[in-house]
This record gives C-alpha cells, sequence and structure tokens, in this order.
C-alpha cells in the first residue's frame, strides 16, 4: 500500500500511528518503484532514507532504532494506493456512502486501485486505513459489500412488495404453460 497526499496532510503521523500497530514502513516521501512482472509494480525505499521517517514536530525519527528491526520491510508489491483528502464538512455530505471514492492509478504502466480517504478532525485514520485495506483483499478475492449490500436490499425490497400484493400466495408468479 502506498499513502499518498498533499504535504502537511498527515500521511507521516498515519505511517507513525500504523507502525504502533504492528505494520511496517516501507519508505517516507520518496519510495522507488520497479515493475517486476507484467501486472505487478514493487516498492522499496532509497538506501539513504532506510530506517528512517520524518514527522512535523519530531523531526527524523529511527523507525528501526524506535521498533525494532520487523518494523522495517525492504521491499513489497503494491496493490493499493491510499489517497488522504481534505475535505470540508459539506463536502463530506456529499460523498457516494454506498461506493466510496475509488479509482485507478496508474504507476509504470500497470493499473493500482486508489482509495480516497476524506481527512477530517476526528476521524480514525489507522482504523480506515486497515479497513480498506481489508476490504480491497476481499474484492480481490471475489466478495464485494457494496453489491452484496444493494443485493440484499433489493431482495428485501421485493419480499414487501409482494407480500403487500392480495392473494400473492394464490396467484401464480408467471402465466401457465399448457402442455397440450
Amino acid at each position: 500500500m502506498n499513502i499518498t497526499g498533499d504535504s502537511g496532510v498527515g500521511k507521516s503521523e498515519l505511517a507513525l500511528e500504523l507502525l504502533t500497530r504492528g505494520h511496517r514502513l516501507i519508505a517516507d516521501d520518496a519510495p522507488e518503484f520497479s515493475h517486476v512482472g507484467p501486472d505487478i509494480v514493487r516498492g522499496r525505499c532509497p538506501e539513504a532514507l532506510r530506517d528512517f521517517l520524518e514527522v512535523r514536530g519530531l523531526g527524523i525519527l529511527n523507525v528501526r532504532a524506535m521498533y525494532g528491526d520487523s518494523a522495517i520491510k525492504l521491499s513489497k508489491d503494491l496493490r493499493l494506493v491510499i489517497h488522504l483528502k481534505r475535505l470540508a464538512s459539506e463536502d463530506l455530505q456529499q460523498l457516494d456512502r454506498l461506493q466510496g471514492i475509488y479509482r485507478t492509478h496508474t504507476i509504470l504502466d500497470v493499473d493500482v486501485l486508489e482509495v480516497t480517504l476524506p481527512v477530517a478532525p476526528g476521524r480514525n485514520l489507522a482504523v480506515l486505513v486497515e479497513a480498506a485495506v481489508r476490504d480491497h483483499i476481499l474484492v480481490r478475492k471475489g466478495y464485494n459489500a457494496s453489491e452484496a449490500f444493494i443485493k440484499r436490499q433489493r431482495e428485501l425490497i421485493q419480499q414487501k412488495t409482494s407480500a403487500k400484493k392480495p392473494n400473492s400466495e394464490t396467484m401464480p408468479s408467471e402465466p401457465p404453460t399448457s402442455d397440450k
């Protein structure tokens, strides 16, 4: 996963929170991407930046020294981009609450799914990122929660509509066929 967004939106603070939750850092600010397969992009950290994370107000932190060797991963295939975006409260009200904000982000001629997470006071971005990643894994396995929700709602509406029709139990749902 690659976290993107405007300067000062909270990417480094989010990375630090994810580290405290047991996740690993590849690179801060300048990951290097390489095309390693027909549809695989791999990210890694430039040698000069390895182990370090810059956090406003704290300066440069050595993540390996603070959290141990397990906090660093040398490379990882990129399957999802999380884009952080500040939105005004009125813009938050306009979001598609069923589908979210997804688009395709092309990196080295490989299409990678990008989800935009609105940044607003009180939102727990670490939890949202973890949920976005877990949902992405489910989608890759063939399960789409939005589609399942919409299907369930349609079925419930159809059941209620059928129950309200007079004599719905005795009325055939299709015209009878003749065996003659």
